[in-house]
Formats: structure tokens, sequence, C-alpha cells
């Protein structure tokens, strides 16, 4: 039934491109979609005799409300939906899990003497990015051969080409050419650094032969130093490229992508053939793919990957057809500045290499899932042993840890880590940030943070609203006692213990003397898993807060002067205390500063 509210929004939606998000009855985003026209695709949802998968008749039992945005077409839909996934990672949409971690390798192109680095995210920044990595293997590897073969600088010296600091460990390991001691010119260094841009797009012969004219113009300058140099470089890559399979007879750039998998999730196999050699290879796993068809969960797949990814190349072979394979193209081709084609084939070799990449995604998928069975089995085992341990009824299917961290009681928060079967929930950590306490009192603290975890649950908020089987506590019989009275307060019946870290003894409100379980034990070492993840969560928090506020100044506090105004005065002065040598007079002179604005700062930093 449609309540009135929904009713009004599903008369008022435009007929025009856009997204649109369901949401429950918390707010939450639980679906988000695009569409040509929004008034037919969403109304379409509500019409009476639609037919729908189970996977959707079960969303439409939650949604309690929609909300959409409006574009200009059916493409910027397209971009638009894939930002929205990847914000709010709604639950029914198919996801690429956890792709906010796969990793990038950035060349730092903007800077004089550029870098190799790893990051976490692309930015429109004028730096060349190569990724994402799924295999933090494959990553760390190539960044190894960056700066074995073209000796690219690992460190984050800002130079100007005027240094001339003492050569460093690097340079005299060979991985450095140490611009920073002036012993490579600029001109010289672009030149590795192009060469390791083509290396990573997978162009390895073009490298090599440039660098093979290099060592025979040495050569004949009898620069034989220099000439031994290009030769090492040139055996390096050729080794490399002896490994690589030459896969394909085209000499154009292409993906080839194979998805393999049913129940809830699946394997994705890319491979990247550059000059018809497979230059590299990465595996994903999508979430959410219930009751959707081989083809929409390619189609989401290359939206989602090649929303980030750094390089889109000329053709992409997929294993099935995407539903909306004009408007991806499109789109892919707006991402490139080129053309590219989004191709199934079904004959040849093409047709060849896109089962040679499903056979990959199967034998991929077929391992995760024996390795996600023996690892529940072992979970299972933990489970067991810790209900035998604490004298529980049942193995505890959801287990909250807390913990406390703070500097003298200063930015101090709580950490809520969740394990559900064994494992760790990420999606359901929650951290607190300490409101009524600022001294040092753990036990207030932790009060504090449980206090607020079941009230927001007896609230009904959506964030809370499953509840543990065990608490955890990291610490002793003071921490548990804490808990307890908090616990005490509501109408739960929820198990409490503590583990305390001089000797890992593990207290338990029914026991006076606490338990000293083996070291060995499968419960002991499930409950360390736990509690040394709260503790990494809330020290994380910790830091970052503790970070900002040492970055804040006293010019934070003086009205008018707001980040950019602080950021001039600093570049201008060096610091605040060359601020506050500086005369009112020299602080008058600063570009965009008032004389008020001059007055109050120069007043400010002169308080006896």
């Amino acid at each position: 039934m449609i309540d009135n509210e929904l009713q009004k929004k599903l008369r008022h939606l435009p007929g025009k491109p856009g997204a649109y998000m369901m949401k429950d009855e918390h707010g939450d985003v639980i679906y988000v979609g695009k569409a040509l026209s929004l008034r037919n695709r969403v109304r379409s949802y509500f019409q009476k005799g639609q037919t729908q998968t189970a996977k959707v008749h079960l969303m439409m039992t939650k949604v309690h409300t929609v909300d959409w945005l409006v574009t200009d077409s059916e493409v910027e839909a397209l971009m638009l939906e894939c930002n929205l996934i990847k914000k709010f990672r709604p639950f029914y949409n198919i996801r690429l899990r956890d792709d906010k971690h796969y990793p990038y390798l950035c060349v730092t192109t903007t800077e004089l003497f550029p870098r190799v680095i790893v990051v976490r995210r692309v930015k429109k920044d004028g730096n060349r990015y190569f990724g994402p990595y799924a295999d933090a293997t494959s990553l760390r590897e190539s960044l190894k051969l960056i700066r074995k073969i073209f000796r690219i600088r690992g460190c984050n010296k800002k130079l100007t080409g005027l240094e001339h600091d003492k050569p460093c460990l690097n340079y005299h390991m060979g991985q450095c050419d140490c611009p920073c001691a002036g012993l490579i010119s600029s001109e010289d260094y672009r030149k590795l650094v192009d060469d390791a841009i083509l290396f990573l797009e997978g162009r390895q012969e073009s490298v090599a032969a440039r660098l093979e004219g290099e060592m025979i113009a040495a050569s004949d300058a009898l620069e034989f130093e220099r000439a031994a140099r290009f030769r090492d470089q040139i055996d390096a890559i050729r080794k490399l490229t002896e490994k690589q399979k030459v896969i394909s007879t085209a000499l154009t750039e292409q993906d080839i992508v194979a998805i393999s998998g049913d129940g809830g999730s699946a394997c994705v196999q890319l491979f990247a053939v550059r000059a018809g050699k497979l230059a590299g290879e990465e595996h994903f796993f999508l979430e959410g793919i219930q009751d959707e068809t081989p083809q929409v969960s390619v189609g989401e797949f290359v939206k989602q990957y090649y929303r980030d990814a750094a390089f889109v190349p000329k053709e992409i072979l997929v294993s099935h057809e995407p539903v909306e394979t004009e408007i991806l193209e499109e789109w892919l081709s707006t991402k490139r500045g080129g053309k590219v084609s989004l191709i199934n084939p079904k004959r040849g070799e093409k047709r060849r290499l896109v089962l040679l990449a499903a056979e990959n995604a199967r034998m991929v998928g077929e391992r995760q899932q024996t390795e996600m069975s023996e690892n529940a089995e072992e979970a299972a085992r933990d489970l067991e042993d810790l209900k035998e341990s604490l004298g529980l009824t049942e193995p505890p299917h959801r287990i909250e840890a807390y913990d406390i961290s703070n500097t003298q009681g200063m930015e101090a928060v709580g950490s809520m880590v969740v394990f559900e079967d064994g494992f760790p929930a990420k999606a359901q950590y929650r951290r607190f940030k300490i409101r009524t306490i600022d001294q040092p009192d753990d036990y207030g603290m932790m009060k504090e943070v449980l206090n607020r975890r079941f009230v927001n649950a007896a609230k009904g908020d959506g964030k809370f609203s499953s509840l543990p089987d065990l608490v955890l506590i990291d610490g002793g019989r003071g921490q548990l006692n804490a808990a307890q009275e908090v616990l005490s307060r509501f109408p739960l019946v929820i198990q409490t213990a503590s583990l305390a870290k001089r000797l890992e003894e593990v207290y338990l409100p029914s026991k006076m003397q606490p338990l000293l379980l083996p070291r060995d034990s499968r419960a002991l070492r499930l409950l360390q898993r736990i509690r040394d993840e709260a503790h990494r969560f809330a020290l994380t928090y910790h830091q970052k807060l503790r970070d900002k506020s040492t970055r804040r100044s006293i010019l934070d506090t003086i009205p008018g002067v707001g980040p950019q105004r602080k950021k001039a005065l600093i570049k201008k002065f060096g610091s605040v205390a060359g601020l506050k040598r500086a005369s009112l007079e020299e602080i008058l002179s600063a570009t965009t500063i008032t004389p008020s604005v001059a007055k109050s700062i120069y007043e400010a930093l002169h308080i006896d």
C-alpha cells in the first residue's frame, strides 16, 4: 500500500532523464537506478500486476520514499547513477566489492621531477594514473620494476632543480638517479618518466626500441658506462616481455571482461591486452547479483569499473552483451576522448579470448568459494570453542567489541566493531566522538558509548537495529562493570565479557575470578582478534582527530581569517612564529588583508 506522501511524489515525477534513489523508512538509500524517463521508469515499480523478480519484490516492501535528480541526457544519467552507487553502495544494487579500496599507481607528471606513488583515488590534477589494481601483489611488483628499471625517485621531497643534497641510500642501491643531488637534469629525468609511462601502458617494446637507440649512441660516443646502463634496462624489459603471453594477433588496445558465478556473487576476470600481449590481469567480485542476468551484471561491472579506471581502451570484449550497449559505448567514448567499441564476439580469435577469460573467472570463483567454505568451517569451530569457554548457551552469531582511545582525555573517541559468524562486518562498524567527558575517565567514556549505542537501538535507528549476542569490552573488571551498569538500563538479555591486555584475562559478570584460557585456544585467539580490531578502529579515529587538532592554530580563532587567508599569511611569513615577529604594517601589507583584520591578527598574537 502506497502512502499519501509517496503518491504525491510519484505524481510529480518528471518525464526527463535522470537518476532515482529508493529509500527505506530510515532514509537510507537501498537502490539507485537511472532512466530516460523518470516518470515511466519509477512509476512502473508501483503498478499493480507488474511482474517483478523476487529481489525487486522484496526491495519494494522496504521502499518508503523516492528521490530523484534530473539530467540533460541519458549519458549524464548513467554517470550520475555510477556516482550515487559509489557513494551510497545500496544493498539492492549490483556492487563492485570493496571497490573504494582498490589502489592506483600515480605518476606525478605535474612535478619537475615526477614520482611514482600509490594512491587510492584518481583526481583530475594533470597527473597520470594507472589501475585500479585489485591485487596488491601485482601493484607492488609494478612499482618495484619501475624503480629498478627506470630509477624513478620514491621520496616526498619537493624539488626545484636547485638542490645539492648528499646522495641517499636509494641512489647507492641503484634505485634512483638522485635529482635531489643534482646528478641528473630535469630533461634527462623526464625521458625516464616518459619511458615509465609507456611501460605502464603496456608498450614495453616501444621503450626497449628507444633505449636501444640511446645505447648505440652512447656506445658510439665512447660513453660505455652509460651504454651499459641502457643495456641493463633493455635486458630487464625484454625478460619481462618474454614472460608475457602472446594471446592475440590484433595490435589494438583491448580489455577482455568475462563473468562467472551464481547466487549472490560473481567473479569478473579482466585481461588487459596491449599489442597482442597480455600486459595485465585482475579479477574482481560483484555482490548483489541475485535474480540478475549475466548481461545486466556485465553492464554494471563496466559502469562501476570504468567510472574510475585510469585508462579506457579502444575495444572492450565482453562475455555477455550488456543491456545498454549503445549508451555505454557513448559514455566510454566520452571518457576516452575517442571511439570505444563494446563487443560480444560470437566466433574467431576474439571469442577465444573471451572464453579464456571466462574460464579464468570460473576457476578464481571456485577457488574463492572453497576458501570461504574452509574459512567458515574454521570460524564455526572458533565460535563453538568460545561458547564452551564462556559458558554460553549458543555460539554467538553477532559479537560487538568496544574500545576507548584518547590522550589525557583529549580528542576522546569510542569504537564499535562487529563480527558476524566469526568474520568482521565492516559496514556495521561505528565510531563515537566522546561528548560529555574531557578528562581521563575510561569508565565514564565507555558508559557514554554504550548508552548512545543502545539508546539509538531503542529509538529504532536502523544503523543500530541489530543487537549483539555478545558484547566484548577492551579492559578488565572495571570496564566490564561499567558496561554492565549501562546494559542493566535496557530490557535486553546480552552476554558480556572483557579481555584485559596484561595477562589476556577474560572477565565474566558471573565469575569473581578471571578466566585464563590456554594461549593456543581457539576462543582466546578469536577474542584477541576482535579486541585488537576494536582497538585499531578506535586508535585510527583518535589519531585522525588529533592530527586535525594539531593542524589548528591561533589563526583559526581570529574573526575574518578563513582557510585561504590563513594559507596566504603562512606562505608570506613562513609560520605563525614568523607572523608574530611581523609588525602591524607588515601584516597590513599582506595581500587581501584589511586594516581591521590585520589589527585583529596583531592583537591576537601579542596578548600577554
